[in-house]
């Protein structure tokens, strides 16, 4: 039988893996959740499977055609999402500072590396205010060799999508039409994530 003490530290380990929101933002987020917005501190999360991922799969958008916002891809050029036009797209916005958006990263490293250059693209989009600063860092300090490191400084993804959460997850079929959006943190190698994945594909 566990000890109080130590039943108490694994719920404040698996509290954490629910989702990131503004209340849960460090004290350096304040002015940046004023404004709705996502921003990075010093501190960082450290990638793993989590257990005890919490997340709510939204239909309510479902045939809204993807933003054309531009967003940092890992040179510092720009890229749109229409850059990957004509494949199913996997568009999740993280930050690095968000544990159950970092205890994700790995199944979606899983993810890409499943679909290979013909099946669904997964793109992850840092919503750190610094940008590639943040991100370039924390790809070269793990190993997330399918997931290129790709920012939206500027939060434009997070303004849309308006979910108040992150990690947020969102699909898209090969048109370019949303099909659902994942808001919290899910493991993609689960049967809801390959059911949500395959009907992307499918479209």
């Amino acid at each position: 039988m566990l000890s109080s003490s130590r039943a108490l530290m694994i719920l404040l380990l698996l509290g954490p893996l629910a989702a990131c929101d503004r209340q849960s933002q460090p004290k350096e987020q304040a002015n940046a959740a004023a404004s709705g917005e996502v921003a990075a501190t010093p501190g960082e999360a450290a990638p793993g499977k989590g257990e005890g991922f919490n997340y709510k799969v939204d239909r309510s958008k479902a045939g809204q055609p993807m933003p054309d916002f531009a967003f940092l891809d890992p040179a510092g050029g720009e890229k749109t999402l229409q850059d990957f036009a004509g494949r199913p797209l996997i568009v999740n916005l993280w930050a690095t500072w968000c544990t159950p958006c970092v205890a994700e990263m790995p199944t979606l490293d899983a993810l890409a590396a499943q679909q290979g250059a013909k099946g669904a693209a997964v793109l992850t989009i840092s919503q750190d205010t610094q940008g590639l600063t943040a991100v370039k860092p924390f790809f070269e300090k793990h190993k997330l060799p399918h997931l290129p490191a790709y920012a939206d400084p500027e939060n434009r993804f997070g303004f849309h999508y308006a979910t108040g959460v992150l990690p947020t997850t969102v699909v898209y079929d090969a048109q370019g039409r949303e099909i659902a959006r994942v808001v919290g943190a899910m493991d993609w190698e689960s049967a809801e994530g390959r059911k949500l994945i395959a009907e992307a594909v499918a479209s």
